[in-house]
């Protein structure tokens, strides 16, 4: 090797000295770096496994990288060694030792045989040692990256996927045995498209990790980024969302005889409502004269049927069709007893009208008979008249009510005080 034009000025021995160590310490950094490299669980998964799309490109490249990386690496240290043999040729190296050391270690000193991480490849590369130190790190720190990704997005997805799997396997055990299965329950269809998704989904994060690596914004470590799982994180409330409504199926399935009798209940005696309301009817009719009385209408048979068509699919376990038919059937049930509820008052009204013109009747005579006037031929006469209508069939209602008016207005006649007339007193009705 020449050594006539050194680069730049001569280094003396103990600049000569100093670059060694330094060349040296990044020499075993370096070593350090490929060798825990070599050793990543991530590449060794990466060499095994079949890969596809981008992972299997960028693979192919980070290979090159690596292989090419070793190659740089021996250059390096072949190229160290020999520095290190002519500083070793005399303690005090002559001028001669010091131009050629100069050459070594700030020249372009280092020749690889033809390599290329990209590109078309060279016959030979000129290096000096920062250089080739330079490129090693940049080859480094880009296979690192993709080593890393990879790792971290095995690392985070298919177990997750496995776990998420085993909850959905439990989740379609139970929504068998409730009666949701495909085709015939929409929870059930979701459940084999969740299934579907979920093998696809796993397969494509062993075979492309790298299609599930976003990465970090700004950040120039290696790794830097995180594996994005928003089909992972879709699939997991897909199944949050059919185990709610399998849930809602259970608790129909361990209420359902209860609700079932609730409802038995609740519609007998809307049943039995309206056959008093029926009743009621036929003897308002006899008993009561010029009112109009409303119409009673019969059970609801369509009720009756839909409970009939619900505890058919208790006894055959149909608890997906049950649930709904349940809670229609519930809020039903309870429009119908209210309303069997509204028409009996409604029928009975001039029953109760005739006891409210009755009580009245007694009470203004049991007040006449407190201040004494029991007797008075008026308002014997206008009771007797008003209690003949009330108690007789049919009661004429307005009739009625106007000869209770009478009585009462006698009544309170009777009960005023009197007032004192010029020449005497009087009675406030006057002498008959």
């Amino acid at each position: 090797m020449s050594v006539t034009e050194p680069p730049g000025p001569v280094m003396d021995r103990d600049e000569v000295d100093r670059a060694l160590a330094r060349l040296d310490a990044e020499h075993e950094a370096i070593e350090t770096s490929l060798l825990a490299l070599q050793d990543h669980a991530g590449r060794r998964l990466l060499e095994g496994a079949a890969l596809t799309g981008v992972t299997q490109e960028r693979w192919t490249a980070t290979e090159r990288r690596i292989t090419l990386l070793w190659t740089y690496f021996d250059a390096y240290a072949g190229a160290l060694r020999a520095a290190h043999d002519v500083r070793a040729r005399r303690r005090w190296p002559s001028r001669d030792d010091l131009a050629e050391l100069t050459e070594l270690l700030r020249g372009e000193s280092v020749t690889v045989a033809g390599g290329s991480a990209s590109g078309p490849a060279r016959l030979t590369e000129r290096f000096t040692l920062e250089e080739l130190v330079a490129r090693m790190n940049d080859l480094y720190a880009h296979s690192l990256d993709m080593v890393v990704a990879a790792d971290a997005v095995w690392s985070a997805l298919p177990a997750r996927i496995d776990l998420l799997a085993a909850e959905l396997a439990r989740t379609r055990q139970l929504a068998h045995s409730v009666g949701v299965r495909p085709g015939e329950h929409p929870a059930g269809d979701d459940l084999e498209r969740i299934t579907r998704a979920l093998t696809a989904l796993r397969e494509q994060v062993i075979s492309d990790p790298l299609a599930f690596w976003q990465r970090a914004e700004g950040s120039s470590a290696p790794g830097g980024g995180r594996a994005h799982t928003d089909r992972y994180d879709r699939e997991a409330r897909a199944l949050e969302e059919v185990r709610r409504e399998i849930d809602a199926v259970l608790t129909v399935r361990q209420d359902a005889e209860a609700r079932l009798g609730r409802l038995r209940d609740v519609l007998s005696r809307a049943d039995r409502t309206l056959a008093e309301a029926r009743s009621a009817r036929g003897e308002v009719l006899a008993k009561i004269a010029a009112s109009e009385v409303p119409a009673v209408s019969g059970p609801p048979t369509a009720l009756q049927e839909q409970l009939a068509m619900a505890s058919d699919y208790r006894r055959n376990a149909q608890w997906h069709r049950l649930s709904p038919l349940l809670e229609s059937l519930e809020e039903k049930a309870e429009d119908e007893l209210l309303r069997a509820r509204e028409s009996l008052t409604a029928v009975t009204a001039p029953l109760a009208v005739r006891a409210e013109l009755r009580g009245r009747l007694d009470a203004y005579k049991a007040k006449v008979a407190r201040h004494g006037h029991a007797e008075d031929p008026l308002l014997v006469e206008r009771y007797d008249a008003a209690r003949r209508m009330l108690w007789s069939a049919p009661c004429d209602l307005r009739v009625a009510e106007q000869a209770v008016l009478r009585y009462q207005q006698a009544a309170a006649e009777v009960l005023a005080p009197r007032v004192p007339q010029q020449g005497g007193t009087a009675d406030r009705r006057g002498e008959a």
